[in-house]
């Protein structure tokens, strides 16, 4: 299960919030509603965040496995 809580403390810290997001940046505002809970967001916005916030991925998402992950 990929979870977004790194990109929270990654955002506070960096000065951008999400109101600079959305208005500034153009990062829509169902994206940000599918980092608060958790859900798919493309490699194009990772790439977007990563620049806006001159972070690296693992300062965004976190992988942690799951019982409830799909089969392979």
């Amino acid at each position: 299960m990929i979870v977004y809580e790194p990109f929270w403390k990654t955002l506070k810290a960096s000065g951008e919030s999400t109101y600079t997001l959305i208005n500034k940046h153009r990062i829509s505002s169902a994206t940000i509603d599918k980092l608060r809970k958790n859900k798919p967001v493309t490699t194009t916005t990772l790439n977007d965040l990563c620049r806006i916030l001159s972070c690296r991925i693992e300062d965004i998402l976190l992988y942690i496995p799951s019982d409830s992950d799909q089969k392979l």
